[in-house]
């Protein structure tokens, strides 16, 4: 079992990583958004990756998911959390709430979203009946109960193309569909994970209230302080999960 973290908005390093080398493998789709940090954290190690990019900022349309899932499996990562800043689509999701979503509705268009080009004759339809895997949900569960953190154990996770944000009339579409959070990165990342072989989960920490459901005017400025604010409790509950999955 080898674990990687993949950080999105705000988070540009694991807090508490000791980092020990840098790799930056090449794959058939080109380069990962940033080199692939090997480090320590609370002594167990674990891959990070910024999917973003650092210090350049790649828009959420435009990340090479298809680069970053594959260098992961080439410096040999079995297990990734993604962690996402979402919207919250109900008022009781407050700003710093984290959830472990378990569904997911994917809105996005014209990003390279599969591995499978045809080439080698077989058609590749993986079963995403469950986006998500199924033991890394409940692992991040497990590791938030034993870290006394309030974590929501279910939700729908509504992923549109972005970089803008939703209008008003957008998130009440996505609240009848049966969203609870939004958010721009979360797929193809998930299925390309899923292609990839590998057990793919994600943390979503709510940054804001989305479009018409809160008073305050949507800022990416109070975003980042929400998530400056509570990058704590997400480091406790990673290297709660990573100490729960040590050997021994």
């Amino acid at each position: 079992m080898s674990w990687a973290i993949i950080g999105g908005t705000g988070l540009h390093q694991l807090p508490g990583l000791e980092v020990v080398e840098e790799r930056h493998p090449e794959t058939p789709w080109g380069r990962a958004s940033r080199p692939l940090q090997r480090g320590r954290l609370n002594g167990e190690t674990v891959w990070f990756l910024q999917r973003h990019g650092s210090p350049a900022a790649v828009p959420p349309h435009r990340i090479n998911y298809r680069a970053n899932i594959a260098a992961l499996q080439a410096v040999g990562a079995t297990h990734i959390v993604g962690v996402n800043a979402v919207g919250g689509l109900h008022i009781d999701l407050l700003p710093g709430t984290l959830v472990v979503p378990d569904q997911l509705v994917d809105y996005t268009w014209g990003r390279e979203h599969t591995f499978d080009e045809g080439a080698d004759g077989h058609l590749l339809h993986i079963d995403f009946t469950e986006p998500y895997d199924a033991g890394l949900r409940e692992a991040l569960l497990a590791a938030a109960r034993r870290a006394e953190l309030d974590c929501r154990a279910a939700g729908v996770h509504a992923i549109p193309q972005g970089p803008r944000l939703e209008t008003a009339a957008e998130v009440r579409r996505l609240r009848r569909d049966g969203g609870d959070v939004v958010g721009m990165t979360g797929m193809p990342e998930a299925a390309l994970a899923r292609e990839a072989g590998l057990a793919y989960a994600s943390l979503c920490m709510v940054v804001n209230a989305a479009a018409g459901l809160g008073d305050a005017p949507l800022t990416l400025a109070a975003m980042r302080e929400t998530l400056e604010a509570n990058a704590g409790r997400v480091r406790v509950l990673l290297a709660n999960l990573l100490a729960a999955a040590a050997p021994g």
